[in-house]
């Protein structure tokens, strides 16, 4: 996975392109959003194909956007993510990524992909991962913003005490990515909340 310099709630005054591809994909509808630099952000199909209006706002006040699906074909995402869904092991690691967050955020994230398919780990094990063993809170607030599921594997960060918590997807949808990578032991008595 190749992240690209964050966009550091920089706000710049140039126009910046965003395009999007929605694709249905085993639960629901899910919107690819991209900059020429990369993938942006993946949209939950309860967002209905919308972008959040604050996030913009932080991250792009001046865009355009344009409905591209050569763009996700150019970036490999949309085989891969037809083929995730399908319940096969895939590797996004060669999708290019323009992550827009915090520097604390980016790191979290790129702790995140070091949690392979198929495997779990709780927020205290992420956060120690990263090398931040003292800030799990802070550590579940930016997973809990990571701006491209599936492909950034925030499903796969669970509680300590082995229950589903804190995914903003749902925790249904949760549990439903974590069966198609053949995870069945984590108890769906979580809570929306993070339990660390």
């Amino acid at each position: 996975m190749n992240p690209s310099p964050s966009r550091n709630n920089s706000r710049s005054t140039d126009t910046i392109t965003i395009y999007h591809h929605t694709l249905n994909l085993g639960n629901g509808e899910w919107t690819l959003w991209a900059s020429d630099k990369g993938l942006i952000r993946v949209s939950f199909p309860q967002d209905e194909g919308q972008l959040p209006a604050s996030w913009l706002k932080m991250y792009a006040p001046a865009h355009e956007l344009m409905e591209d699906a050569g763009r996700f074909e150019q970036l490999g995402v949309i085989t891969l993510l037809e083929r995730y869904f399908a319940g096969e092991p895939v590797d996004f690691s060669n999708v290019e990524l323009d992550l827009w967050g915090t520097p604390f955020q980016q790191e979290v994230w790129r702790g995140l992909l070091t949690i392979p398919h198929g495997e779990t780990a709780s927020y205290k094990q992420l956060a120690e991962r990263i090398g931040r063993p003292l800030a799990v809170r802070a550590v579940g607030a930016a997973n809990g913003q990571n701006p491209v599921p599936v492909i950034v594997p925030c499903h796969r960060v669970i509680g300590a005490n082995g229950t589903l918590t804190g995914f903003r997807g749902g925790l249904q949808m949760k549990q439903e990515l974590l069966q198609l990578e053949g995870i069945l032991n984590v108890r769906a008595a979580g809570h929306e909340r993070f339990a660390f």
